[in-house]
């Protein structure tokens, strides 16, 4: 059995909350990145590569997002767009109770 509370994995975060797993594996390649924000761009949206720590559904703990770097410019600062996707997160456990 693994333990999912020190899990990492790789995401695309944008603005508003919503987010894309990648590399769960292995690290994602640039290729893999550069379609991501081109997708983000598409969409007029800015965003971040972040490094999840933690599982998305455990009610127990906070997942820990670390910022690697920005895409696609985006208007807000990271600790906002984590805050949004924590928000949808808690959404999404509570109505699983």
């Amino acid at each position: 059995m693994t333990d999912c509370s020190r899990e990492r994995r790789w995401l695309i975060l944008s603005e508003d909350g919503r987010h894309v797993w990648l590399g769960r594996y292995s690290d994602p390649s640039e290729e893999e990145i550069a379609s991501a924000e081109a997708s983000l761009a598409a969409q007029s949206l800015g965003g971040y590569v972040a490094v999840a720590e933690g599982d998305y559904w455990s009610r127990k703990a906070r997942m820990t997002l670390l910022p690697v770097r920005p895409l696609a410019g985006p208007r807000i600062p990271f600790e906002q767009a984590s805050a949004v996707f924590e928000a949808i997160r808690a959404r999404r456990l509570s109505e699983l109770a």
